[in-house]
């Protein structure tokens, strides 16, 4: 018998990030595992969206059939307390938390507690909660209530590459993939990267450069500002067959985010044996094995700069680090649906 489970996301989930393909790649698995899901759009701008997309989220949300388990994914769900309320008598009532809102950088304080305050709200009214990390399910447990009985880790999957032989390059390639958005750190690495004019070192930016306009705005203004512009390289929003060869042909890949939830492209990096230069701001550290990158403090600027320094300058150093990340291995897709479909299964 096919099993049937309610999928709500916040707007299209076709959307370029971390935490969208988490839910696409899921929802895409499920089928094969018995459940069949329906995606339900709750429309655009969450966690703080206008008056009239949060009714009609709601309205959409009270409207669904009783009894099916409703997984919601935590980028609308901690913002829909009062939904959360009404919801939690009519279906086994399910949190994704990609990592909890009040952590988003560039908040203001009054924002980030006000955030906190409707999260752990809504979390009070689960029956269960899926966290993509550890670090996550730490978080929601020392800081938010949840029970740890009450909780799953469900990593995300990392798709099989191929090993490819790569090209000995006299310049060496840098990568960032992620939104240009305060969390991801860009105002970091181009100041890093402004020390380090000396060496053979180009970038390129892969992301979205409309989720935070000032963002890119500034982050374009610093290049120019330090004169990097014909050294970083910001492609916008690629495809998953453009992105394939970027990191087939990377030498480092570089993030200085201020937290992740988990870091998909630090693991889809390695996974092309790409050796990462990021932080130790949340799952990092987690995600990305000590043999396979450097890790430095997030907002350091002198210190991503020496890390930088270090692998751009020493070939054998980098050649070290990549074979760390081939020999890297991360769960699939599959054996990740697997567990989610468990936890809906547990549900039922």
């Amino acid at each position: 018998m096919v099993k049937e489970v309610f999928f709500a996301v916040p707007g299209d989930l076709r959307t370029p990030t971390g935490g969208y393909t988490y839910d696409r790649r899921i929802v895409a698995e499920l089928p094969g595992l018995g459940w069949r899901p329906e995606v339900i759009n709750l429309g655009d701008g969450f966690p703080c969206p206008a008056a009239e997309t949060r009714a009609s989220a709601c309205a959409r949300l009270s409207a669904l059939a009783h009894g099916r388990p409703l997984v919601i994914d935590g980028l609308a769900f901690g913002a829909l307390p009062d939904a959360a309320r009404e919801l939690r008598a009519r279906h086994p009532l399910v949190a994704l938390v990609h990592h909890p809102l009040a952590l988003e950088a560039g908040l203001a304080a009054a924002k980030s507690a006000a955030l906190r305050a409707s999260e752990r709200a809504a979390l009070a009214c689960t029956r269960h909660v899926v966290a993509t990390s550890a670090k996550v399910a730490r978080l929601l447990v020392d800081d938010y209530g949840v029970a740890p009985d009450g909780m799953s880790v469900v990593q995300p999957g990392t798709d099989r590459v191929p090993p490819r032989p790569r090209n000995e390059n006299s310049v060496v390639k840098l990568l960032a993939v992620g939104s240009l958005i305060p969390r991801k750190g860009y105002d970091v690495l181009v100041a890093a990267l402004a020390r380090l004019t000396n060496l053979p070192w180009r970038l390129t930016v892969v992301g979205d450069r409309e989720r935070s306009p000032q963002t890119a705005r500034q982050v374009r203004a610093d290049i120019a500002r330090l004169g990097l512009a014909d050294r970083v390289t910001l492609l916008g929003t690629v495809g998953a067959d453009e992105l394939a060869p970027l990191y087939a042909s990377a030498d480092l890949f570089v993030l200085p985010s201020r937290f992740e939830g988990y870091g998909m492209a630090y693991a889809e990096a390695i996974a092309h044996g790409v050796p990462v230069v990021g932080t130790t701001a949340g799952a990092i550290p987690e995600t990305v094995p000590a043999d396979a990158g450097v890790l430095v403090a997030p907002d350091n600027v002198e210190a991503l700069a020496g890390a930088l320094q270090r692998l751009i300058a020493n070939a054998g150093e980098r050649k070290r680090l990549a074979a760390g990340a081939r020999a890297a291995t991360f769960p699939s897709w599959r054996e990740q649906a697997m567990l989610f479909a468990h936890v809906l299964d547990r549900l039922r």
